[in-house]
């Protein structure tokens, strides 16, 4: 995408105002999706992914998003996240996707966000904010901003779909993420790949280094899952765990 949003397109938008979704012009609304800890067996967190308000695809909400809307989305985004965890009652840390050219100045940015975890009760420490690696984001610096300044507020931060996008070791070298989560093509079929298992063997000793936490995502299959502990990664997401729940908490199948 292009440049960050400029000053006159973004303003604190209320809670009310981007739970209903009047000012972004459409409504949409949340599926959730444990993450796991297999070491200590338990749900230690989910991810919000946004669907239709009838549980359509996140495709087709994101197809309503272009450079006029992309602000306004990424703090709805937020709010309909806090708020649905905090009527489900959701244990752990909320991981929330953002979009780091719709943030331009981000001690402006998160004060919607702030406001509506303050409303909500929800604790800004259980807040993950995943940067999606997806995005390219033409001015790294403005990135080291976003994310020096989140962790100083509080939340957790996270690299989402390492090795799949535009980042890889550029953008991990920019900052320091709290969590490092794996794409999911690097997870597939692993067990069944030398070079993927020569590949996570070396993030793994590099992450270590770094006292980063590795999260494998998009595991499916039991096979899978067998080689990612046999080389220590303990913590997981995935279609092998539970699929997202539409506005709710899906149970946990655990292998």
């Amino acid at each position: 995408m292009a440049d960050p949003v400029k000053p006159a397109d973004y303003r604190s938008l209320g809670c009310d105002e981007c739970a209903c979704g009047q000012a972004l012009g459409f409504d949409f609304s949340m599926a959730f999706q444990p993450i796991v800890d297999l070491q200590l067996r338990e749900v230690v967190g989910y991810e919000a992914l946004c669907r239709g308000v009838n549980g359509e695809s996140a495709a087709s909400v994101i197809a309503r998003v272009d450079q006029s809307n992309l602000y306004r989305f990424d703090q709805t985004c937020r709010v309909k996240a806090i708020e649905l965890a905090a009527k489900l009652n959701l244990k752990g840390y909320l991981s929330i996707n953002f979009l780091p050219n719709a943030v331009y100045r981000p001690e402006l940015c998160i004060r919607t966000t702030l406001a509506a975890a303050r409303r909500h009760g929800f604790p800004v420490e259980r807040i993950m904010f995943e940067i999606t690696e997806v995005e390219q984001v033409g001015d790294s610096a403005h990135l080291r901003t976003i994310v020096d300044y989140y962790q100083r507020t509080g939340f957790i931060t996270a690299l989402d779909d390492f090795g799949a996008g535009y980042a890889g070791l550029n953008l991990l070298s920019s900052f320091h993420p709290d969590v490092v989560k794996l794409d999911r093509e690097l997870i597939s079929n692993i067990d069944q790949s030398e070079v993927k298992q020569i590949i996570l063997r070396h993030l793994l000793a590099m992450c270590d280094e770094l006292d980063i936490l590795i999260l494998a995502e998009g595991v499916e299959k039991r096979e899978e899952l067998e080689i990612l502990l046999s080389m220590g990664v303990k913590r997981f997401q995935g279609y092998l765990f539970a699929k997202p729940g539409f506005e709710c908490l899906p149970e946990v199948s655990w292998p």
